[in-house]
């Protein structure tokens, strides 16, 4: 996508991440989960969500961050940060690997795998949806994955038909991968498929 570049969160892109949130002031899903939801277990993650400002969830990412490596990527169209996409190996994302979760590998020992990665949060900032940028940051997602040794890369996107809101879209929309090569290799929910590319690492 001509202008649009997606770059590694590091530290020294922090605030730009915060712009993508929304200003990190506690509104809307992403400004309370701050992309803990599949990283710890529900009960201390779920309060914050349900009713707290996500200032906890907020200092526990920023903690991931600063330690490394970049959890994720940020998108940029024209300079200006529109977008974030959480990648990297199922290890460091744990609930996405529990038995009953949509997400679970079809394989148990994947989860443990650092050659096995998975998408598993999209944000576009408002103002700057529909406009492609969700592609773009998968198509991010993929080189960052491939350059980084992984083998395969898997995801659990929904299958949108119509609108959908902002929020039910934070997994991916599956024809959008299913445009760059991902293929079905189970289906738990019937608009939830679980889908992976090999990266041929």
């Amino acid at each position: 996508m001509e202008g649009f570049e997606a770059c590694p969160l590091t530290p020294e892109r922090w605030e730009d991440l915060v712009t993508v949130f929304g200003g990190g002031d506690g509104k809307g899903d992403c400004g309370r989960c701050w992309c803990m939801w599949w990283r710890l277990p529900r009960e201390a993650v779920a309060a914050e969500i349900g009713g707290g400002s996500g200032a906890e969830n907020k200092a526990r990412f920023r903690a991931i961050v600063e330690a490394g490596p970049p959890p994720g990527l940020v998108g940029y169209a024209a300079g200006a940060p529109v977008g974030w996409v959480q990648v990297g190996p199922r290890a460091a994302v744990p609930e996405w690997n529990m038995p009953r979760r949509l997400t679970a590998p079809t394989v148990p020992e994947d989860a443990a795998d650092p050659t096995v990665w998975g998408v598993s949060c999209f944000v576009v900032r408002a103002g700057h949806r529909r406009q492609g940028h969700a592609r773009a940051l998968l198509d991010g997602a993929i080189a960052w994955a491939k350059a980084a040794g992984a083998r395969r890369l898997d995801a659990c996107p929904i299958d949108a038909a119509g609108r959908k809101s902002a929020g039910a879209l934070y997994h991916g929309v599956a024809r959008h991968f299913r445009d760059r090569g991902f293929v079905e290799t189970a289906r738990r929910k019937p608009d939830r498929p679980l889908l992976s590319l090999d990266l041929g690492a």
